[in-house]
């Protein structure tokens, strides 16, 4: 289910708002702000980055200050240091001045300093000749400052004044330009002739060697620049070999500006200038992040709305006649700090509403912001972190939580109804309703960032995303349900009024994530700061401890002393109240006295209590472990499986109190079973040929419930019992997944598709098979349920697919065990007894997986981005075919020509482009390989292979197309 939220805006909430607005909107003639510097180092020899101050309002000051950011530009990573530095005063003058700058350089680089058009039959008119107040908001305000390293650290932070004043002298002759929404070059501008070897800008004339490596600001666009070099070419020269196709209309460079700018060069025999253009910033917030979508474009320019581009474009270098440009001199690490400000300035906001998420949970703690941000991150934001681990351990602290409460509060439940008022309180619903509550769904971040659409103040939006919600008014004051999810909704993409679609699901997790980063954090006592701020009950008395030790102490344990003695001494610790473990030993069947218990109250308390334990352990010992992995860790080590054979392994099923002969036999035979293997080699996984009797998995829990009552919930005394116990714990290396799992990974990864077939009987049967490029393989199996038949099948396929040398299994061990539980290859016993000899041969055949078709299969292409790739994935798994592969190559413009088979290029020739071959293979048939047209993108260039490959299969009768 999808849900309609409000996303909580960065720097704004609470009291911010009015500190913002009381000191940037102030009328007074000195304004204080707090200053932190920015210093970024690069781990690459050569890259510099100028130091800058960022001013911002001092009622957040604590939240911005020693922080280090990592941000990942391809094959270096830049990391950013920000710390306090003191208060600094601007006067009316400065203050305008810096924000004539900062609107300058951000709206120059990352946006436009023009608005309308001619296709828009509006007039272009300079933004920054309006009033000011259209693009700076005084409750979200921050000032980005360059510093001057020439001056001494003590004069006033070091601020760059000379940038600072050349831009805003930039601005002024802009307003003067474009002052009636006209370009009125010749009035401003006064340079009729060529001096010598002097080059005249659009204010200033200077010698050639001055120009190198300055930024420059193009009247007639608003664009920034950074000069590069003189070219033999003037502005009479012809457009040959220095025009994209779309402008050679033009016969020279003085006509094009002339027809599409309505501008008469002054000096059209100077020579022209090389430009390198500003480009889009880009997410430099992960080291996953990598460009593998579209081509960087030879020139970073936008297009404008008309659909031509700004500047004439070559090899990524802009050709500009000098009289159109304005020198900012601003020099090179000042402008290239400009692109790392987005991710940085992002990443200090996200961390500011952490700490205002952490300001109203108001624990008396110093949980790191850093931390809260973890929790509050989904993995749509693709960033090197992301809630999943935080939420795994928060699940077992809530569960451990509520389950120590409860056990508590309601003596007299049973454990079933202990488990029923447990669901009610930690259910994904319950936890839902919590979050709604509170408005977390508000922090949550569900989407990754996009630098395009972030702002900094002074910058307006050039991509602006027009709300379409189902809500007429800007704040969202209930939540707006979707059950059938529409292809318009984009999940976590914010529109303009801040409205966004949410699964529920991750309302709910983020919950849980919070509740784990507060544990990590902080500890119990912390956890339960947050519960109570959620409104869980889940507090322990002291008082309800001491009277279930009471209750304990008053079974009688006298006359089996020496059973309780005995595993005391196995465990290892000896308790204070007696009684507790003679109840964790005692099945509901065995009532020797009138007094009615058994050890399922204790069992519910410690598989929350093993539970917790076993998470944190996996949780803290393996931090670069990602969280599926972490889960799978989780899975095969906390449950009841691998508790039964702790309790087989330690032998702790001989004190086990029932009275049950069928109980008996069950254990007694599943014991004997793994006594017969190796002890060392005993799988821990879920998927066990023969399953442990439930009864020995819970007295393992009981016991734990009983340690920890009998020490007042120490938790750490029942780690220190059970670490023996439960070792070794699963790790990465030796964990094994469940053979169903591994097998159907390995195929998913591989490109092949598994046929699974299940039928009823007095066995359940399960038949699977994989079509290889060559060869099916198909194996049979059985047992009690569709799982141990799947798992029993797919067991033995993985050693076929290991003994042919497709696959290196990890569960050798688990294979042998199955034919260790059946007696040989040719009988089996005990959950596959009766098996006949055939089902264990392996059929290796040279027929094909799926269908036998008599006529071709009509498929239905989408002609949209990635239509063709579904078609032909979606065939090639309805026949289980091998999926199809790409190998896309990035074809430099040098040489643009298509790689062999080919059939054209869809992309400019002077940009780079990738070129796709898919490769089929058609079972015990031929092996298709073919290359389609070069595109900008992977994407669609592999789209055009797969449509050739598609149209290829029609032409040899194995598929009819239908385009839609």
């Amino acid at each position: 289910m999808l849900v309609l939220v409000q996303k909580r805006k960065e720097l704004h909430g609470t009291t911010r708002a009015c500190a913002f607005s009381g000191t940037w909107a102030s009328k007074r003639t000195v304004i204080k702000l707090q200053g932190y510097k920015l210093n970024f180092s690069c781990d690459q020899v050569g890259q510099k980055y100028s130091e800058f101050v960022l001013l911002i309002d001092t009622t957040i000051a604590n939240e911005a200050a020693n922080l280090d950011i990592n941000l990942y530009l391809h094959d270096k990573m830049v990391k950013a240091s920000v710390s306090p530095c003191g208060l600094l005063e601007l006067d009316v003058q400065q203050m305008e001045q810096v924000k004539l700058f900062q609107a300058l350089i951000f709206n120059g680089l990352f946006g436009k300093l023009f608005t309308g058009s001619k296709s828009s039959n509006s007039s272009r008119e300079f933004i920054l000749n309006k009033d000011d107040n259209l693009i700076w908001n005084n409750a979200n305000m921050y000032l980005l400052l360059p510093m001057d390293p020439t001056l001494e650290s003590h004069d006033s932070f070091c601020i760059n004044w000379r940038v600072i004043d050349e831009a805003a002298t930039a601005v002024r002759l802009m307003r003067k330009i474009h002052s009636d929404g006209k370009m009125n070059l010749l009035a401003i501008l006064d340079f009729d002739q060529i001096y010598g070897d002097l080059i005249h800008l659009a204010n200033t004339s200077c010698e050639v060697h001055t120009l190198r490596n300055v930024a420059v600001l193009a009247v007639h666009t608003g664009k920034i620049y950074t000069a590069l070099h003189v070219t033999d070419l003037s502005a009479n020269s012809t457009f040959d070999g220095v025009s994209s196709k779309k402008e050679s209309g033009f016969k020279t460079f003085t006509e094009y500006f002339e027809k599409k700018y309505d501008i008469v060069l002054r000096h059209p025999s100077q020579p022209l200038l090389v430009l390198k253009p500003s480009h889009n910033p880009h997410n430099l917030l992960s080291s996953k992040i990598r460009d593998e979508g579209p081509c960087p474009p030879l020139c970073y320019g936008e297009n404008k709305n008309d659909g031509t581009t700004d500047v004439i474009k070559v090899n990524n270098r802009v050709h500009m006649p000098p009289e159109l440009l304005i020198p900012l001199n601003l020099p090179e690490d000042i402008l290239r700090a400009f692109y790392l400000f987005p991710s940085l300035m992002y990443r200090m906001e996200t961390l500011m509403l952490a700490s205002q998420l952490r300001s109203e949970i108001a624990y008396d703690s110093n949980i790191s912001s850093f931390l809260i941000l973890e929790a509050i991150t989904t993995l749509r934001c693709s960033e090197d972190f992301s809630m999943e681990r935080l939420e795994l351990l928060g699940d077992s602290v809530l569960k451990y939580a509520v389950s120590c409460h409860l056990f508590l509060k309601f003596p007299d439940k049973h454990e079933g109804q202990l488990s029923s008022s447990r669901i009610d309180i930690i259910s994904n619903a319950a936890l839902h309703r919590l979050g709604i509550k509170h408005k977390i769904q508000g922090y949550i971040r569900d989407a990754a960032f996009d630098p395009r659409r972030w702002l900094a103040p002074g910058q307006r939006t050039n991509r602006p995303f027009h709300c379409k919600c189902p809500v007429d008014y800007e704040v969202v004051t209930k939540d707006i349900h979707v059950i059938d999810e529409k292809p318009t909704i984009k999940i976590g993409q914010a529109c303009d009024k801040g409205h966004r679609w949410m699964c529920s699901k991750t309302i709910s997790d983020c919950v849980e994530a919070i509740i784990g980063a507060y544990y990590v954090g902080g500890g119990l006592r912390a956890a339960v700061a947050v519960l109570r701020w959620l409104g869980v009950d889940a507090e322990i008395e002291e008082e309800l401890i001491m009277q279930t030790i009471l209750s304990a102490s008053m079974k009688t344990y006298v006359p089996k002393i020496d059973l309780v003695e005995a595993l005391e001494a196995k465990l290892g610790y000896a308790f204070s109240v007696k009684g507790l473990l003679l109840e964790a030993l005692t099945h509901p069947s065995h009532q020797e006295s009138e007094e009615r218990y058994s050890y399922e109250r204790l069992e519910f308390l410690g598989d929350a209590a093993l539970d917790i334990l076993l998470t944190w352990h996996l949780f803290s010992s393996h931090k670069d472990t990602d969280e599926g992995e972490l889960t799978d860790l989780r899975s095969a080590s906390v449950n009841n499986e691998n508790f039964a054979k702790v309790a087989v392994k330690h032998k702790l099923h001989h004190f086990l109190q029932q009275s049950s002969g069928i109980l008996l036999d069950q254990i007694t035979e599943y014991a004997n079973s793994l006594e017969n293997s190796s002890m060392d080699e005993i799988n821990l996984s879920s998927d066990a040929p023969l399953r442990g009797p439930k009864v020995l998995g819970d007295i393992v829990e009981s016991i734990a419930g009983a340690i920890l009552i009998d020490t007042k919930l120490d938790l750490d005394v029942v780690r220190g019992v059970f670490k023996p116990l439960l070792s070794p714990i699963v790790t990465p290396e030796n964990l094994e997944l469940p053979p169903f799992r591994e097998l159907l990974e390995w195929c998913n990864k591989n490109g092949y598709f598994l046929g699974i077939k299940c039928t009823d009987g007095d066995k359940i049967q399960a038949i699977l098979d994989v079509q290889l490029e060559d060869v099916l393989v198909i194996r049979r199996g059985f047992g009690k349920n569709k799982k141990d038949a799947k798992a029993h099948a797919a067991s033995m396929l993985l050693k076929d697919l290991e003994e042919k040398g497709f696959i290196i299994s990890k569960n050798a061990i688990r294979t042998e065990q199955f034919q260790k539980q059946c007696g040989s290859e040719n009988s089996c016993y005990n959950m596959f007894d009766a098996m006949d000899t055939q089902v264990l041969t392996p059929f290796w055949g040279n027929e094909s997986a799926g269908p036998v078709l008599d006529k071709p299969v009509h498929v239905a292409v989408k002609t949209s981005k990635g239509g063709p790739r579904v078609a032909l994935y979606e065939f090639c798994k309805k026949l289980q075919w091998p999926a199809p592969k790409f190998d896309s190559v990035k074809v430099l413009p040098s040489s643009a020509c298509p790689p062999s088979g080919g059939s054209s290029v869809k992309a400019t020739p002077t940009q780079e482009f990738f070129a796709s071959t898919i490769t089929l293979h058609m079972p015990n048939s031929d092996v298709i390989s073919l290359t389609g047209d070069g595109f900008a993108d992977k994407k669609s260039s592999q789209d055009s292979a797969a449509l050739l490959m598609l149209h290829e299969l029609q032409r040899r009768g194995r598929l009819q197309v239908q385009e839609i």
